[in-house]
């Protein structure tokens, strides 16, 4: 019951600054894929400030590990392929 009403308590905030910012609900797409966006990094943002208010550093392998795929998800392979470059049949 508490994840539910924290997620009210999010979605009446950000009403509320949508309405500060005459923004009509629902938002035109770019301006909510761009939200959604803010909410994947704002995510974010909390483990980076614990690690570096721990004083622990923060490097480019551990954004990466730690952020990046949550922020991007699984991004998909190419298939493999058997065909050799100029080789046309």
């Amino acid at each position: 019951m508490k994840i539910y009403l924290l997620s009210l308590g999010a979605g009446l905030l950000v009403g509320a600054i949508y309405g500060l910012l005459n923004v009509r609900s629902p938002a035109p797409p770019v301006v909510a894929l761009i939200g959604l966006l803010g909410i994947l990094l704002g995510e974010q943002a909390v483990p980076l400030a614990k690690r570096l208010l721990a004083r622990e550093t923060v490097t480019v392998g551990w954004v990466r590990q730690q952020c990046g795929e949550h922020v991007f998800g699984e991004l998909p392979k190419a298939p493999p392929t058997d065909d050799v470059p100029g080789d046309r049949a």
